[in-house]
């Protein structure tokens, strides 16, 4: 799944483990999400979308129409 975590995380100045506490995941967690080789739990989506004030679907992506 593709996404936009890196982007937004890095127009805040945020590393991964200051996203990673606001999350309340690990810094390894954060990586892995951003380099696809891990998709979150929707629960976790869903906490990602708020802190972002945006859409889950603004920030990932699954390719299909």
């Amino acid at each position: 799944m593709n996404n936009r975590l890196k982007v937004l995380r890095a127009e805040r100045n945020w590393s991964q483990a200051e996203l990673a506490g606001q999350l309340d995941v690990s810094r390894q967690a954060i990586n892995a999400i951003e380099t696809g080789k891990h998709d979150p739990s929707l629960p976790l989506a869903f906490r990602i979308a708020r802190l972002f004030e945006m859409t889950i679907e603004e920030i990932f992506d699954d390719g299909h129409e």
